[in-house]
Order: structure tokens, then sequence, then C-alpha cells
């Protein structure tokens, strides 16, 4: 059977009858785009097809196990959970200008390995499918909807390296800003990597006007190897050379995310090194806080003075630059910290046994 975000399928699986097509474009619109539950969006199509549909597709492969709302700002984290009984983790970030954006998972789990994320540690376990990165979004529009909420803007900053699972993240992509389903536009996507070069210049060539963070957190190759092994396999003069083909085409620029660690990447020869490998690319850099994580105490935050100062050098550079502040930090919802302990043991039997993946 078709994936539920296949338009084409389902309008030639009922002989594409105009009055059929009509009404499924409806039942889309109250789903996707409105909030409304599947049960009710359903009241949209003819009892004939609404029982096809009901019978054929599984509105929610990721079950929402649990809702923390943060009593500091507003963050919301929703826990779903797996066919397979994993966790993963999503997270609704409200602004106080009244715009909402959505931290979405791409896997359970993360290969990267980076020495102060908390999902770097569980290692990687499988790729999420398209239909349960989607409901992610589908699901916490279903709840913003009480709200009179809609998600404005969804960033792949989850668990899991969205250019290591690309073959989804493509169908997600064109499903998010298809007008006849979510009908987001791409300038409303952000999607973060810690560098996976064709993959950064295949999204581009398909994309365009999908925004691109690199998670670079430091100039000095010795240093970022360390923070993220899997940089081992990526020297900087390597994504140097990949942003600077990303400026040949229509972008814009390319968002640069730099972790402020005490006395490893905030010195003011840091700073220096950054500015240096930014030469002759359109970047944004946001300097991005710290979140402890366990199993990391040789890693500190750098103070706000520290920030500040770092800032004000790259500002004098002519970078543009954002002092990030952490959401949901007493909900475990801050960058870095999405992770379920639980996941481990069971990510260690998927390993075992990968036919079960």
């Amino acid at each position: 059977m078709p994936h539920w975000y296949d338009v084409t399928a389902w309008n030639e699986r009922f002989g594409n009858d105009s009055q059929t097509v009509h009404s499924l474009r409806k039942f889309r619109t109250r789903w996707l785009k409105q909030g409304w539950s599947f049960a009710d969006a359903l009241s949209e199509v003819a009892p004939s097809v609404a029982a096809v549909l009901q019978s054929e597709i599984e509105p929610h492969p990721l079950a929402l196990a649990e809702r923390l709302d943060s009593q500091l700002d507003g963050a919301t984290k929703l826990l779903f959970r797996t066919d397979q009984g994993l966790m993963i983790e999503s997270v609704i970030l409200r602004a106080g200008t009244g715009r909402t954006s959505l931290c979405i998972s791409s896997q359970i789990g993360c290969a990267a390995a980076c020495r102060f994320c908390a999902t770097g540690q569980m290692g990687i376990a499988r790729n999420l499918s398209a239909a349960q990165i989607l409901d992610q979004v589908v699901q916490a529009n279903q709840l913003l909807r009480e709200e009179d909420r809609r998600v404005r803007n969804i960033v792949f900053m989850g668990m899991g390296e969205p250019l290591h699972n690309p073959a989804n993240l493509h169908e997600v992509i064109t499903a998010l800003t298809s007008p006849l389903l979510f009908d987001y536009s791409q300038q409303r996507l952000l999607v973060s990597t810690v560098g996976i070069p064709d993959e950064m210049l295949r999204l581009d060539e398909r994309f365009p006007s999908v925004n691109l963070a690199l998670s670079l957190h430091s100039a000095n190759d010795l240093v970022r190897q360390d923070l993220i092994p899997l940089a081992k396999s990526v020297s900087l003069s390597r994504l140097k050379e990949t942003l600077l083909q990303l400026q040949l085409s229509d972008r814009r620029q390319v968002m640069i995310e730099y972790l402020m660690l005490e006395d490893r990447t905030d010195r003011v020869e840091d700073a220096e090194k950054l500015i240096g490998f930014l030469k002759n690319i359109h970047a944004h850099v946001n300097l991005i806080p710290y979140n402890s994580i366990d199993g990391a105490d040789h890693l500190r935050g750098s103070t706000q003075a520290a920030r500040d100062r770092f800032a004000e050098l790259l500002k004098q550079a002519g970078f543009p630059v954002t002092i990030r502040y952490s959401l949901g930090a007493d909900i475990a919802a801050a960058c870095g910290q999405l992770i379920q302990r639980e996941n481990r043991e069971i990510a260690k039997q998927l390993r075992a046994n990968p036919a079960a993946t």
C-alpha cells in the first residue's frame, strides 16, 4: 500500500475521481495543516473512502509516551516510543514573539559520538523512517491546536545526524513542503549537520532554500576531532571547500553552530582561528551554551563574559553573531540532552541483531 504522504498514489487508488480527490485534499488539510485528529479529519471523506483509509493507514507510527512542560520557559518535550520500544524525543519551543519551532529527531542515537552530546554517547541504533519523522510534526501540531498555534519552523536538530539518513530526510522535506500536504516553505526548515560534504551538496542541489547549519564547534582540527570523533574523516579544509561550493548556488548563508567551552573553544586564539576559517564564507555564527551531561565532567561551559568577548571579536571581523540561550533545561530538553537511558540496552540488542531493525 502507498505511504500516506504519497498524494498521487492515493488519488490513483480511488480512480482519480474528482469528488474523492477534492475530499481527500480537505482531509489532508484538516489533518496535516490544521492539527485535527486523524479520526476527525476522516469526516471530510465519504464513509467508503474513510473505511479504506482507516484500514490501510497507520496515522501514528510513534506512540506519545510522555509530555514534559518546562516551568522555566516555553519548551515542551515530547517523548515518543517506537514499535521496538525505543524512545525518541522532540521539543516544542515557544518564543516570546508567538513563533513556535519544533526540534525533531531523524535517528535513534547518533554515530557522530560527540563528546558533549548525550545522544552521541548512546551510539547508533537505527534510522527513523520518513513516516516516523513526519509523525513528530503531526502530533506536535495536534497538541498546539489546543493553544491556537501551529509549528512555524522545523529544525532537524534532535537526536541523530540527519545527513546519515538522507533518503528519508529528502522524503520528509518533500512532504513538508508539498502544498498538498503540510505546505511549509523551504525557508521554514533547517537541517543541522556535523559535516557530511557530499550530502550537504546533494541537499543544497535538491532543496536550495532549506536552511543549513554546520555544527563546527572548533576551527582547530585536533580540538574538533576530539569533540567530534566523526570529524577525523572530514578535515576542516574539506569542510571549507564544501562551504565555498555551497556559495556558488543561490544559498543565502550557512549557519555556523559553535559550542562555547571554557578554555577549549572560547579563547581569543579560538576566535581568531574561527575568523580565519570563515574568511570569504557568508555565514551567521550561533554561539551555543554547553549543557552538562553525564560522563563529560571534564567539559565546562564558558562564562557569560567569555561569550560576550568572543561575540565581539566576531562582530569586529564583520560576521553576524547570535548568542543562544538554552530552553527546557529543567526537562533535559536543551541542546545535547536528548536521550533516554533506557534506550542504551535496547540499542545494544539492535546492533547485535541488525536484522531486527
